[in-house]
């Protein structure tokens, strides 16, 4: 605290003195905001970047995993959920009264259809997701309305707790297990 008995009666030379010194003080403190604001622009020019390359390599990642199953599918795995599937298309799409989907990998014969959604890195809470697969397919696709769905969900990576939910849901686990393809589908539910 100042006190201000101690001090110089003011005079006007000296509050002139005190304001050329709080404003030089001032400018000086606007040239630090705008070093700073400066750095924040190229903070944020950074971080955009970072966000892309991050969002490329999720992509990467996802579509690597798209192919390893659709091919592993289309050369020789389509007899599963105890049937034969004599077609097998990826990235199947439907556009219909404001509803729209997409299925990663579809498996076709003359009574089933088998939806596979495919995550590089499953989640439990992509099983709802792949639980809509069902209803929304029937929707898009009315000539299947009769047919057999099956749903499975495929992924690089599985953990316990979401092998043990999909199969209590009724959707088959595909996973990869060094170079082979295992699907597990012992409680395999119609949809």
């Amino acid at each position: 605290m100042v006190n201000i008995s101690n001090l110089p009666p003011a005079t006007p030379e000296s509050v002139w003195a005190l304001l050329q010194e709080v404003a030089q003080s001032q400018k000086e403190t606007d040239k630090q905001i705008q070093k700073v604001a400066q750095s924040q622009k190229e903070t944020d020019r950074q971080m955009k970047e970072l966000q892309k390359t991050v969002g490329g390599v999720t992509n990467n990642q996802g579509s690597f995993a798209e192919e390893y199953f659709f091919n592993s599918f289309e050369n020789g795995k389509k007899n599963f959920f105890g049937e034969k599937f004599d077609e097998v298309v990826k990235n199947l799409s439907s556009f219909w009264q404001g509803l729209k989907d997409e299925y990663d990998i579809v498996l076709y014969n003359h009574a089933s259809v088998a939806i596979i959604e495919v995550k590089y890195k499953a989640h439990l809470n992509d099983i709802p997701t792949v639980l809509k697969k069902a209803e929304t397919f029937r929707i898009l696709f009315p000539h299947y309305k009769d047919f057999k769905i099956y749903l499975g969900l495929a992924s690089m990576s599985f953990y316990p707790e979401l092998e043990q939910e999909c199969t209590e849901q009724g959707i088959a686990v595909i996973k990869q297990v060094g170079d082979t393809v295992v699907i597990n589908d012992t409680k395999l539910k119609v949809f």
